[in-house]
């Protein structure tokens, strides 16, 4: 989708259309934008930029508070389309995901084809616009989802893949961030050409794991199927203060509520977890974490809030000045485990009685 959460306060405030548009926190507050109107972006503005920043760049930009019921309501009407021409679809936000459509493809003529449908079919079903991107695989279609935006879209053909590889710039790569891309750079490497021409061990010696991905993205070789079901793997919640706080009793209530609202996660996705970990950012914006496992399945909030004094006392808490505060909860068990692990510890249990 186009500047989605921007796009939906648009959309149900016609006073914002066609102004610069910023989600997130207040321009004098130490928040960060969300998401930002194209409007807004033409100044530079860009999401997880400080709202402060982002308000010294585009002095007339309207600050808007997320509401994230809306956008969740919008992203479940986009899912209704794309259930429409996709059996598969892989979600990796609420405003973007892969879909295989392999089998519309053969029944409506052609993936581009299929893509100028299901743009039409968001159109007509949430008055928003959005951008597709068509390729043979999803390292492509993921980059050619961000060429042609807003309402764009972008068909990368195997025949048209390894030139357009080769041109690529290396920062426009899915995956390749800034750290990674200043590396390449010091490496000569700036374009796909440059990438290619590096040997697996190479890439393999340079950057660890990634460098398999890396030789083989060079290639335009991508075989990770679309997967329906992508599975969880934390849940989480964290606050910026507004200014510096060190009363611990303040961190104590903040961290309270987060943890509330990860429990409410939880409970909503029927899953459980092993691992507890806290996020604790310092004034001078040094960031720690602190986990801490147990074998128990850990649900409710007594359970999971029994873990915190331990955890904050392996930082600076009450020390230091905090500028934010953070809670997840890893290592999730669905019902089903849940279910299995139970069967396991009875059986483990039966034995341990049979030997006295």
């Amino acid at each position: 989708m186009d500047a989605f959460f921007a796009s939906v306060e648009q959309r149900d405030n016609p006073s914002l259309r066609g102004k610069p548009v910023i989600v997130g926190g207040k321009p004098d507050s130490r928040g960060v934008v969300a998401a930002c109107s194209y409007e807004a972006r033409v100044f530079g503005v860009r999401s997880a930029m400080p709202c402060a920043q982002a308000a010294k760049l585009c002095k007339d930009a309207i600050f808007v508070p997320h509401r994230f019921d809306a956008y969740r309501e919008a992203s479940a009407q986009i899912h209704e389309v794309f259930r429409e021409f996709a059996d598969e679809i892989e979600p990796l936000s609420l405003d973007e995901a892969y879909l295989d459509v392999t089998e519309s493809a053969k029944k409506i003529g052609s993936a581009t084809e299929v893509a100028i449908k299901i743009k039409q079919g968001i159109k007509d079903k949430t008055k928003l616009v959005a951008s597709a991107g068509v390729s043979y695989n999803k390292f492509l279609a993921k980059i050619a989802s961000d060429m042609d935006k807003p309402d764009g879209m972008f068909v990368i053909r195997p025949d048209q893949a390894e030139q357009f590889i080769a041109e690529l710039d290396i920062r426009k790569f899915y995956g390749v961030g800034k750290v990674t891309e200043q590396k390449m750079h010091r490496l000569g490497i700036f374009k796909g050409a440059d990438l290619k021409t590096k040997s697996l061990d190479e890439l393999k010696t340079l950057f660890g794991k990634s460098g398999q991905y890396y030789f083989n993205v060079a290639r335009g070789v991508d075989n990770r199927p679309v997967k329906s079901s992508r599975r969880r793997k934390s849940i989480g919640a964290e606050a910026t203060f507004e200014t510096n706080v060190v009363d611990k009793n303040v961190i104590w209530e903040r961290l309270l509520q987060l943890l509330g609202r990860v429990e409410a996660t939880m409970k909503k996705k029927s899953l459980k977890a092993h691992t507890v970990t806290i996020k604790v950012k310092y004034s001078d914006f040094t960031l720690i974490t602190r986990s801490q496992t147990v074998i128990e399945l850990l649900a409710d909030k007594d359970q999971l809030t029994s873990l915190l004094p331990m955890l904050l006392k392996k930082t600076d808490v009450g020390i230091r000045p905090i500028r934010l505060i953070g809670v997840s909860v890893s290592k999730l068990v669905s019902v089903e485990e849940q279910k299995q692990e139970g069967i396991l510890k009875s059986e483990l249990a039966g034995q341990q009685m049979g030997l006295f």
